[in-house]
């Protein structure tokens, strides 16, 4: 899977106006709508439900929406986001008991699944899950809170997993998250991923102070990329 796709957090944007920003970045050339639900207790800070997914698919958003959750345990808000209007589901394995089940309810109730890896967080829970798994997720800063510097050590760990992927000859995507910006983007792409996310580096070069709105910025990370 060769195309990269550009997925800017909500985390990062203007809740005021949050359905305006999530059409200007999705005009501007995003490509996923990356939401971070976090719940005070697996993470320290409070963000967002299924109302919110559910509010911006009313709107009239139709691009496919990335819910990474933060929150322990998993299983039982699953299928709410997925009937919010969910594409992507993400967890970290911490946070289920049994995670081959939980991958398997966020496929019971139509999306797709995934598994989201802290920068300490070791690789083999994917060993016996391959085949249930739609997308991986690297953290590249520890979960919690947005506009955390990259954490470089990330890059190893994304090129063990694009390994792991070939292998396995699954289509599975390759996300980052986490201090992700224009002038280290190609950097991580080259060590193998093909999905970014990215909140600060995207809501905070945004419509304000910039006359371009977020054309410019969108536009140099696809440049970056190449």
């Amino acid at each position: 899977m060769s195309e990269y796709m550009l997925a800017p957090s909500i985390l990062s944007a203007d809740f005021a106006r949050l359905g305006e920003e999530v059409d200007n970045v999705l005009a501007s050339g995003a490509d996923i709508v990356h939401f971070d639900v976090m719940d005070n207790h697996y993470v320290p800070n409070l963000t967002i439900g299924p109302l919110v997914c559910e509010a911006l698919r009313k709107h009239g958003v139709t691009a496919p929406i990335d819910v990474h959750l933060m929150v322990d345990p998993v299983d039982r808000i699953i299928p709410e986001f997925a009937q919010a209007g969910a594409t992507y589901i993400t967890f970290h394995p911490e946070a289920s008991a049994h995670v081959d089940r939980s991958l398997q309810l966020i496929r019971d109730s139509g999306c797709k699944s995934g598994l989201v890896f802290n920068p300490a967080t070791p690789l083999s829970h994917l060993d016996y899950v391959m085949d249930k798994v739609d997308m991986v997720l690297i953290m590249s800063v520890n979960p919690g809170f947005g506009g955390q510097s990259f954490i470089p050590a990330a890059l190893d760990k994304i090129r063990q997993v694009r390994q792991m992927i070939d292998e396995s000859g699954y289509d599975i995507r390759l996300e980052i998250d986490g201090g992700v910006k224009a002038d280290n983007i190609a950097e991580i792409a080259a060590a193998g991923a093909d999905t970014f996310v990215a909140g600060s580096g995207i809501f905070g070069k945004g419509q304000d102070s910039d006359p371009n709105g977020y054309d410019t910025i969108i536009g140099e990370m696809r440049r970056q990329l190449g």
